[in-house]
């Protein structure tokens, strides 16, 4: 415009912002839809409910930083130096396939295609307790009758 004086970056423009919320986004809720995150799972987590189960034994086959749990000398959990999941047996190949495909796990690299590798952060715990139990209970049926009298002590 003719006559009006020029802007500069440095002179300041008052400027009213809209809040795009509706008025009543502030109200509290009487029941949230929104779900409440426990506390991040991590090794402790899995750890702890590993060494829970009878006869589980923690070891570091590889060195490194690996967890291994074992019950009767054979792994049911592993946790790689990575510690971003565990990997677990599963009871078939389609069963690791369909959790994989329903986005609950993935394929458990250098494992047998029953295995797969859990995320800790992308499932509930109780969700990571029973795939950690399915898989130590699996690795426990294949044991011997003897090793497994041993183990549960009957």
């Amino acid at each position: 415009m003719p006559g009006a004086p020029a802007l500069r970056l440095s002179d300041e423009v008052p400027v009213q912002v809209r809040d795009a919320r509706p008025p009543f986004a502030n109200l509290p809720l009487a029941h949230s839809s929104k779900p409440k995150h426990p506390p991040p799972m991590s090794r402790d987590t899995v750890n702890s409910i590993c060494k829970s189960f009878p006869g589980a034994e923690w070891s570091d086959p590889w060195g490194g930083g690996h967890d291994a749990w074992k019950v009767g000398g054979k792994m049911f959990a592993c946790i790689g130096a990575v510690q971003d999941g565990v990997s677990v047996k599963t009871p078939s190949i389609e069963d690791a396939q369909l959790l994989i495909e329903m986005e609950r796990a993935i394929k458990a690299p250098y494992f047998h295609r029953s295995w797969v590798r859990i995320d800790w952060d992308h499932i509930p715990e109780d969700e990571l307790r029973d795939r950690l139990q399915t898989s130590y209970d699996l690795i426990f049926k294949s044991l011997t009758k003897k090793a497994q009298r041993a183990i549960s002590g009957t």
